[in-house]
């Protein structure tokens, strides 16, 4: 997939003058995960074989969980779990120009703003781009899944019936061909046959594997030689915003410590772009993917919707962004909106969070 056919993807305005990768990612086959974690602050458990699908139902009003396991003979658990509105606060970010520094670098908006050199950000833009891009087609199927994007993680997993993964041939299973011939899965919300969604689901189930084996380790997922290309970029990135990103996760991490707290993730990114997104950025051990939702086809304030409706009333959202899109929509929804316009904010919102008082 070119990074110049998917920009829409992920929300950017590349600039005419610069020109944009136009290489085609292959999927390719998985590292081992049991390679040292990157971010040794957060920690996962890594599983080492493809897991059953679980089934939330999340539409109930008192923000209970029902999960259903599927195992590997077809045999289903029902498992009910706590409310999570036993939580206190939940508190729901934007990506872009909220968490991370990445549209405005690309159109070199940052650079003019904060006096940086234009040029040299909007290459980093570009190369950060490639690698998210990369990432998503060759990891992440997004060259089978741009027209089939779904708001969450678990939407298709009711199609999943708990097949063993480990030795499946996602290249092979005719998937991405019925995709493209038939129009299956547009935004009008045409339903493939049962078999088609069934390899839908498969390759979310996938994803979901992959994202909770590598959260804490991307280096891992990328190999050696683009692992150093990564960080390199980061650094680079990281010194051309003035520490941005470290701003946004001294934030995130003390909320992400507490036990009454959560940080959720909205963002007009498509899912799996979003996905190769906070992986790439390092967000990972602060956002579970179950925490994850891509408001593309539904808009921020249906997402903020569905997002009450799993965690209840009861408990305190606090939005935080920097655009007009979820600003509205927490007005809509009469939450306390923290508005994101440059770096006193961030510190801001760490100077209220650290003993505190938010």
């Amino acid at each position: 997939m070119s990074t110049t056919n998917n920009s829409s993807a992920i929300s950017v305005a590349t600039p005419t003058t610069v020109p944009t990768t136009t290489t085609t990612y292959q999927l390719t086959q998985l590292p081992a995960a049991n390679v040292p974690v990157e971010n040794s602050q957060y920690s996962s458990s890594v599983p080492s074989s493809p897991s059953p699908p679980m089934k939330t139902d999340t539409n109930g009003t008192n923000g209970g969980v029902v999960v259903e396991v599927v195992d590997e003979e077809g045999g289903k658990t029902i498992l009910h779990h706590g409310p999570e509105s036993d939580l206190e606060r939940v508190f729901v970010w934007d990506l872009d120009e909220t968490i991370i520094i990445f549209h405005s670098l690309l159109t070199g908006s940052y650079a003019t703003r904060y006096g940086k050199d234009p040029p040299a950000a909007v290459s980093l833009g570009l190369r950060m781009e490639e690698m998210i891009f990369n990432l998503a087609d060759t990891h992440l199927f997004f060259n089978d899944l741009e027209e089939c994007d779904q708001v969450h993680i678990d939407d298709v997993s009711s199609d999943d019936n708990g097949q063993d993964l480990s030795n499946y041939s996602f290249q092979t299973d005719g998937f991405h061909a019925a995709a493209t011939n038939a129009n299956l899965c547009l935004a009008t919300g045409v339903r493939g046959g049962v078999d088609w969604m069934r390899k839908l689901a498969f390759r979310y189930r996938r994803i979901k594997e992959i994202y909770n084996s590598y959260r804490n380790n991307v280096g891992g997922l990328l190999g050696p030689a683009k692992r150093e290309q990564w960080l390199q970029l980061r650094s680079e990135i990281e010194a051309m915003t003035d520490s941005w990103l470290t701003l946004a996760l001294k934030c995130l991490s003390i909320i992400h410590s507490r036990s009454n707290c959560v940080n959720v993730l909205v963002t007009t990114t498509q899912l799996v772009p979003a996905l190769a997104k906070v992986l790439l950025y390092g967000l990972g051990g602060v956002f579970p993917i179950e925490n994850i939702y891509s408001a593309t086809k539904i808009g921020k304030e249906s997402c903020f919707e569905r997002i009450v409706s799993r965690f209840g009333r009861k408990c305190t959202y606090v939005v935080v962004g920097d655009g007009r899109d979820e600003e509205a929509a927490a007005k809509q929804l009469n939450f306390p909106f923290w508005r994101v316009s440059g770096h006193s904010d961030l510190a801001a919102l760490h100077q209220a969070l650290d003993p505190g008082f938010l």
